[in-house]
């Protein structure tokens, strides 16, 4: 494949599948500008990757598996530790949104950033365990068990909520 062709499958893949992987990050995040940044440096990345590589099989995965790094290598950093202190600005609530996705979307921000990949992973992204482990680099009965954990914090947090 020639550098001009590989640019427009770059390109393309971009155009197409931005929005998806939009939705994803803020599933992750919680939040629609970090997930707007992260979908940003992901897609930085994927197109430096792509134009490094000049080949890559699979560019879903490569872009699927730099969000989740992304993601997981944000959550590390020393400022996101740190807590304001003071009133903050009034957050409109989201249009068309229902009790039932304010709920969940809450619930996802109480997981650690691992557990909050897998569930994401294995329940919006429809992936295998086998896929998630291979993504995150997790042997599969890691991801099992994030996943169970996940979901017994999520399914506690519903069932709080709406008891």
């Amino acid at each position: 494949m020639s550098r001009t062709e590989a640019d427009a499958a770059l390109r393309q893949f971009v155009e197409g599948r931005r929005k998806a992987l939009l939705r994803s990050a803020y599933l992750l995040c919680g939040d629609r500008d970090e997930a707007d940044d992260l979908v940003q440096t992901t897609l930085v990345k994927v197109v430096l990757g792509g134009r490094r590589h000049v080949r890559l099989d699979n560019i879903e995965a490569y872009a699927r598996k730099t969000l989740i790094n992304t993601f997981i290598a944000s959550r590390r950093r020393f400022w996101r530790r740190e807590h304001p202190y003071g009133d903050l600005p009034e957050v409109p609530e989201p249009d068309h949104d229902t009790d039932t996705g304010l709920v969940v979307r809450a619930a996802l921000a109480r997981l650690s950033a691992k557990q909050r990949a897998v569930v994401v992973l294995r329940y919006w992204e429809d992936l295998s365990v086998a896929e998630t482990a291979r993504l995150l680099g997790m042997r599969e009965n890691t991801v099992k068990s994030h996943a169970a954990r996940g979901l017994a914090v999520l399914r506690t947090e519903v069932q709080k909520e709406f008891a």
